[in-house]
């Protein structure tokens, strides 16, 4: 019984998944362009792009919560949301500071949501669609610390967060295909399994 509710509770949560990813997928395209648009200076735009990136991945995560319910590894979720909070708040007062502060928050933020991120999407390797998150985490870890060693030149930019965020789509993207196109082998297989 436990192992068919676990099923139809992943079953469930694979609409809301996908099209949370490609929300997400949306989100940081638009982001992206947006924050290469306004250029590498510390403009009241920019400041307000660096605080909204990681405010929205709070948002995004209390959805993903809400819809996975026992289907994912929730403390994973809730410790996203807990990271990418003070991740936003690091920003916003490091933007007051200068380029070089963003980018070592902005750095740290990426190495421990991109830990995160694997670590999550590991344990959802059962719902399917997930090797693009476990490898968007790994880069995402990667990317954190050129961020923060891009921060020590001798004139950092945020050019960089521009490229984080579109290759991030992306793989939110390409999840998202990919559970659309497992969706159907697994209502088949749930709805086949033995009730007990």
């Amino acid at each position: 019984m436990a192992t068919t509710t676990a099923s139809a509770e992943s079953t469930g949560a694979l609409p809301s998944l996908r099209r949370l990813y490609v929300v997400r997928f949306v989100f940081a395209a638009a982001w992206a362009a947006l924050l290469l648009v306004s250029g590498s200076e510390l403009t009241v735009g920019t400041k307000l792009l660096v605080f909204v990136y990681p405010a929205f991945d709070v948002a995004a995560a209390v959805v993903d919560a809400r819809s996975a319910r026992a289907a994912a590894p929730l403390k994973g979720l809730y410790t996203n949301m807990a990271v990418s909070a003070l991740a936003a708040v690091g920003v916003a007062i490091a933007s007051t500071s200068g380029v070089a502060d963003v980018l070592r928050v902005w750095g740290a933020w990426a190495v421990v949501s991109g830990l995160i991120q694997l670590l999550v999407g590991v344990a959802r390797r059962p719902m399917g669609g997930q090797w693009a998150m476990i490898l968007s985490g790994g880069i995402s870890v990667l990317a954190g610390a050129g961020f923060i060693r891009g921060a020590a030149q001798d004139d950092p930019s945020l050019a960089a967060l521009a490229g984080y965020a579109t290759l991030g789509g992306i793989f939110f993207l390409a999840s998202a295909i990919r559970l659309y196109r497992s969706a159907p082998r697994r209502i088949r297989l749930y709805r086949s399994a033995p009730r007990s």
